[in-house]
């Protein structure tokens, strides 16, 4: 079938939005017909959002330590991903009450079902960050305990980190990705790091209470594209505002989360991303590239 461009990647944009060379790409095509992909009317190979995730699902598989060929099978036999709006309410329903019950068994049943039919972004964006939102009020109404919002940010926590194990693999831009020292919630963080890995973006992940002196040392190392730090509180950043001055001097500096703002963004001379993790990561994609 010949299609027009629209909608439609070709292999080049397949290979830095996944990490996986072309060559191996084609390899996977060719060997377990992984793709079937269309054409356009200069006969160039074009590839969907289906053919990304099936790199994705390829990718958790291999991780895991299957073979190709396994993984591939596993790929082919998955059910179809379909609209989230008619496969999200009963798993994540699930995953809800078996968080609130401390049943980590069926949480993780439940996330099975929800990474089996939905894309990455879409789990994060419509089931993992409003069931974090929704918990984390119930506890500030009373209506659960610290210890619930603990286990279930735990779990949610390991299960995102387990996705981003190869996060750091592939040819595309770095981030460097750190809570500022005191801050100790970093899911966000998390999902930011996977929302940019989703679109190609290499991560290096610093994770909580970072010292600044570390993320700075850090960022000597690795030279990445840029920073992002995310902090729930002002005095997080407030804190080590001419260390954060002193980076953005050398890198591009980006400051995130609901404790920063634009005025303290531009006091060191910092990037501003205001909006929640996944939006922040298609706005940094789409001005680093």
């Amino acid at each position: 079938m010949v299609v027009p461009d629209s909608g439609y990647i070709r292999i080049g944009d397949l290979s830095r939005r996944s990490g996986v060379s072309p060559e191996l790409l084609r390899a996977w095509e060719r060997r377990y017909g992984l793709f079937e992909p269309d054409r356009s009317p200069g006969r160039f190979r074009l590839y969907s959002d289906a053919d990304v995730a099936r790199v994705q699902a390829m990718q958790d598989h291999l991780a895991r330590g299957l073979s190709a060929a396994q993984a591939a099978r596993l790929v082919l036999a998955a059910p179809t991903r379909e609209e989230p709006g008619l496969v999200l309410d009963a798993p994540l329903l699930e995953l809800r009450e078996s968080l609130l019950k401390f049943d980590e068994v069926g949480a993780h049943a439940a996330l099975d079902r929800l990474l089996a039919v939905l894309t990455l972004e879409v789990f994060l964006r419509d089931a993992v960050l409003p069931l974090l939102r929704e918990i984390g009020a119930r506890w500030k109404r009373g209506e659960t305990t610290i210890g619930q919002e603990h286990f279930a940010s735990s779990v949610l926590r390991g299960r995102l980190l387990a996705l981003g194990r190869s996060w750091g693999r592939g040819v595309g831009p770095l981030a460097l990705l750190a809570a500022p020292p005191a801050e100790q919630h970093d899911l966000g963080l998390v999902v930011l790091g996977l929302g940019l890995h989703d679109r190609g973006w290499r991560v290096t992940f610093l994770g909580a209470d970072t010292p600044i002196e570390t993320i700075a040392d850090t960022a000597r190392r690795v030279s990445p594209d840029a920073i992002v730090l995310v902090a729930l509180a002002p005095s997080r950043l407030k804190s080590v505002l001419p260390a954060i001055e002193a980076m953005a001097k050398e890198w591009r500096v980006y400051l995130s989360g609901e404790g920063a703002s634009a005025g303290i963004a531009a006091r060191v001379k910092a990037q501003y991303l205001n909006a929640g993790p996944m939006e922040a990561a298609g706005l940094l994609a789409e001005t680093v590239r």
